[in-house]
C-alpha cells in the first residue's frame, strides 16, 4: 500500500483542481481499471489509439487545421486546462451562430451540459530565423503559445468544438502550465534562453525567457504577454495553485531540478509578484531524491528563499535559480514535470526519478509540510517517464507517458497499482484534464516540436474521451 494514497478516497469534499466542478463519487479501493485496450476504429486517421470498451472518443483540434480567426492551429500540443464559462463568451467568432453537431444550436446543448474553454500551450521550440510568431501581439518572435478552444460539453460527455483562437503569441517553448482558482492558465516557458548564447552571439531572440505567463480563460482577447518574473527565470514546466493559501507550486525540468513555491503579495492579482521558495528537506542538505527511496518513505519539508530568482543577463545558464537553493540545502529531483492540486495536496512527477530511472510521483500535502513518494515505477514496461499529471473529479491519478515507442495513459488506483486507459503510436500524451462537469477527459497527443525544420512531422491533436468512468477508478 502507497500509505498517502489512501486520502485520495477520504476527502470526499476536496476539489479535484482550483476550477473543480461538482463532487462525484470517490473511488474506492478495490475499483481499478477498465478492460484491456483495443483500437479505436473511428480516429484511425490519426494512428493506432486504443481505449477500453465503452470509451468514445473524438479529436477536436489537429496542428495545420484553421482556426475561428483565420489562423492555422500551432503545432506541439501540450498542457492543458479546463475551464467552465458563461455561454455568452466568445459568441462573435459566431457570426451569428453555428449548429451543433445534432443539428441543434448551442443554447439545447449548454442546458445539457454546458461550455468548456480549453487554454491549450503550444511547445514549438523552432528558433530565429525559422520561428515566427502564430498570432499578433507577440511577446517575441518565437513560435510557441497559447491557443483557446471552446467546445460543447453534452451530458453524456461527448464534445464538440465551436471555435479556436490565439490566446498569447510569441513565447518558446510552453511546455506545461496549470489553472488557478481566479479562471486563469499560467502557461510555462521550458528554457532560460536570451538574446546571446554562451559565446555571445546573437541568437535573433530579442527577450530573455524562461518565464510564466497568464491567460484569462474568459477573455475574447488575446492575453497581454507579461512575464512574471519573480516566480523565476528557469526551465519552467507546470504549476499548481493551493486554492486555500494562493501559493503557487512550480517543477523544474531539468536534472537535477528543484520544487518551488511562489508566495503571491496578492492571491488574487499574480501579477504584483511575490517571493520564490524552493524546497528542502529538513536534516538533510543537499537531499538527492532520484534513487533510493523506498516506497511510501515521507520527509518532513522546510524551504528556502531564492534570493534572485530573475535575470537580466541576455545569456543565462540553465539552473540559475537552482543551484541558489541548492547552496542554502534545497532538495534535487530527477526531471521534475507534471504537477496538479487534488486531495488538498500538491502531486507532481519526477519524469526521470527512481532506481531504474523511469520515474516516481511525489505528493507534498502543505499543511502538513509533509513531502511522500506515491510511487515509483520499477520498469520502464510499467510505467515509462511520466510526464503530464491530472487528478480525476473521482480522486484518481492519470499519468501522461512521455517515453520511446507507443505511449500510455496509466491510471494509479488507490492501493497503488497502475493500470494502462489509452495508448498511442505518435507521440508523447500531454496536456490531461477533466471537464469541470467531470464527464469528459481532453487530452493532447503533442506531435512535433519542430515544425519549422521538420514539417512533415506529426501534427499534434486534441481528444476528447468520455463513457462509463464509474466503471473503475478514474
Amino acid at each position: 500500500l502507497a500509505p498517502s494514497l489512501a486520502g485520495l478516497i477520504s476527502c470526499n469534499n476536496d476539489p479535484a483542481s482550483p476550477g473543480a466542478g461538482p463532487s462525484l463519487r470517490k473511488a474506492g479501493r478495490g475499483d481499478g481499471g477498465y478492460g484491456p485496450l483495443a483500437p479505436y476504429a473511428p480516429l484511425a486517421d490519426l494512428g493506432i489509439i486504443t481505449l477500453p470498451a465503452g470509451f468514445s472518443a473524438v479529436a477536436l483540434s489537429r496542428a495545420g487545421d484553421m482556426m475561428t480567426d483565420g489562423r492555422p492551429v500551432p503545432y506541439a500540443h501540450d498542457g492543458m486546462g479546463a475551464f467552465l464559462v458563461p455561454g455568452d463568451r466568445f459568441d462573435e467568432d459566431l457570426q451569428g451562430g453555428q449548429p451543433d453537431d445534432d443539428g441543434g444550436d448551442d443554447d439545447d446543448g449548454e442546458r445539457e451540459g454546458g461550455r468548456v474553454v480549453l487554454v491549450r500551450n503550444h511547445e514549438v521550440r523552432d528558433v530565429p530565423p525559422i520561428a515566427k510568431p502564430f498570432g499578433g501581439n507577440s511577446y517575441d518572435r518565437a513560435g510557441g503559445g497559447v491557443t483557446k478552444l471552446v467546445v460543447q460539453v453534452r451530458r453524456d460527455g461527448s464534445a464538440t468544438l465551436l471555435r479556436h483562437r490565439a490566446a498569447l503569441s510569441g513565447t518558446l517553448t510552453n511546455c506545461a502550465g496549470g489553472e488557478t482558482p481566479e479562471g486563469s492558465w499560467l502557461t510555462c516557458e521550458e528554457t532560460v534562453a536570451g538574446p546571446r548564447d554562451e559565446n555571445g552571439l546573437d541568437t535573433g531572440w530579442r527577450q530573455n525567457h524562461g518565464y510564466v505567463f497568464e491567460v484569462p480563460a474568459a477573455d475574447v482577447r488575446q492575453a497581454e504577454p507579461i512575464p512574471y518574473k519573480e516566480m523565476g527565470r528557469f526551465d519552467h514546466e507546470a504549476v499548481a495553485v493551493d486554492p486555500r493559501t494562493g501559493y503557487v507550486y512550480l517543477t523544474e525540468d531539468r536534472t537535477p531540478s528543484g520544487f518551488y513555491r511562489f508566495r503571491p503579495r496578492n492571491r488574487h492579482q499574480l501579477q504584483r509578484g511575490g517571493k520564490l521558495d524552493m524546497l528542502a528537506i529538513v536534516g538533510r542538505r543537499e537531499f538527492d531524491s532520484s534513487k533510493n527511496q523506498p516506497r511510501g518513505v515521507r520527509y518532513r519539508v522546510r524551504w528556502v528563499t531564492i534570493d534572485q530568482p530573475d535575470s537580466d543577463d541576455p545569456f543565462l545558464a540553465s539552473g540559475f535559480v537552482f543551484n541558489q537553493g541548492l547552496a542554502k540545502g534545497g532538495a534535487g529531483f530527477a526531471r521534475l514535470e507534471g504537477c496538479w492540486y487534488g486531495d488538498r495536496s500538491i502531486y507532481f512527477n519526477s519524469t526521470s526519478g527512481g532506481d531504474v530511472g523511469a520515474g516516481q510521483i511525489w505528493q507534498y500535502v502543505p499543511s502538513q509540510e509533509l513531502l511522500t513518494l506515491v510511487y515509483e515505477s520499477p520498469s520502464f514496461d510499467v510505467l515509462n517517464s511520466p510526464d503530464n499529471v491530472t487528478i480525476s473529479p473521482r480522486g484518481g491519478i492519470l499519468l501522461c507517458e512521455d517515453g520511446s515507442g507507443i505511449n500510455f495513459l496509466r491510471g494509479l488506483t488507490p492501493d497503488g497499482r497502475i493500470f494502462d486507459f489509452a495508448s498511442n503510436d505518435k507521440s508523447e500524451w500531454a496536456g490531461a484534464c477533466f471537464s469541470p462537469q467531470g464527464n469528459t477527459l481532453f487530452v493532447n497527443v503533442q506531435g512535433e516540436t519542430f515544425p519549422g525544420i521538420n514539417p512533415a512531422g506529426t501534427k499534434g491533436f486534441t481528444l476528447a474521451i468520455w463513457g462509463p468512468w464509474e466503471e473503475g477508478v478514474l
